[in-house]
């Protein structure tokens, strides 16, 4: 039950991450946005990393570097879709990939959940894809748009699936200095592919700023499924964290009083069916 509730905590933190970073990218440069979040991030680890023990070797070293390599493509990729108003087609596509990255990984690994679970797996997929799906509007960008938010929504999902599977590879004992080093890569990872696209990643406005922000739910988020894995089944955690989305919809219900179409709604339910499902397996 731990590992449920770590799992849940991590959806809520990224959630809450994407529904600020989302809006923070609509105002700066997404790739400087994702960079002040990710150094954030490292400094807030590093920090944790002198009140705490751990002894990770350099297979877990390597591990957190492809973590990070996951962390930071995924984190540019969504934000990239997200400011070019293409929530609707990155943000479902982002959430599915990065559910089945890791439970591949997981069965490849040897796990084999129970039924109950698998019911859980099997209706938490739809169910992210419903609740981040948004309508589209009358008039709004056909093929194209949809098309580039296709790609994005494919990187983000790869990245952050990756970082799951990743970070599933670490145990407790090696402590949270490969959590430090995930961020480090992760905000490398960002300026080599801004760099790359020919796009500002330079912080250059209070927007960007506010990334810290970002960042400091990012990694509680990464932390809280670190942790998750390390006690549970990556099948099982990385199922329950990548239900973010619907942490996202909820919150912009709530908070900005946004309407929640039909489809999400089934989602949301999904989303309750998947939860209960596996925290009773």
């Amino acid at each position: 039950m731990i590992a449920v509730i770590l799992s849940l905590l991590s959806a809520t933190a990224y959630g809450l991450s994407d529904f600020v970073g989302g809006v923070l990218s609509k105002r700066a440069s997404p790739w400087s946005v994702a960079l002040v979040g990710q150094l954030a991030g490292a400094v807030l680890v590093l920090g944790l990393t002198t009140v705490t023990s751990g002894t990770p070797t350099a297979a877990h070293l390597g591990w957190a570097v492809v973590a990070g390599v996951g962390n930071g493509l995924g984190t540019a990729f969504l934000y990239r879709g997200f400011a070019s108003g293409r929530m609707g087609v990155v943000a479902p596509v982002s959430g599915v990939g990065a559910a089945l990255v890791p439970v591949a990984a997981g069965l490849a690994g040897g796990e084999r959940p129970s039924g109950l679970v698998w019911v859980g797996i099997v209706a938490a997929l739809p169910g992210i894809w419903l609740v981040a799906r948004e309508p589209t509007a009358p008039g709004s960008a056909g093929a194209p748009a949809a098309a580039s938010g296709l790609v994005d929504g494919v990187w983000a999902g790869l990245g952050f699936g990756s970082l799951f599977a990743a970070l599933g590879q670490i145990p407790d004992s090696a402590g949270f200095f490969p959590l430090a080093l995930n961020q480090m890569v992760a905000a490398a990872v960002v300026v080599l592919a801004a760099v790359l696209l020919r796009a500002p990643w330079v912080p250059r406005s209070r927007a960007a700023a506010a990334g810290v922000v970002t960042g400091v739910l990012g990694t509680l988020a990464t932390g809280a499924f670190l942790l998750a894995s390390q006690q549970g089944l990556l099948t099982v955690t990385s199922v329950l964290a990548s239900l973010y989305p619907a942490v996202t919809v909820v919150l912009a219900a709530t908070v900005l009083r946004e309407h929640v179409h039909r489809p999400q709604a089934v989602g949301l339910l999904l989303c309750g069916v998947a939860v209960a499902c596996v925290a009773a397996g």
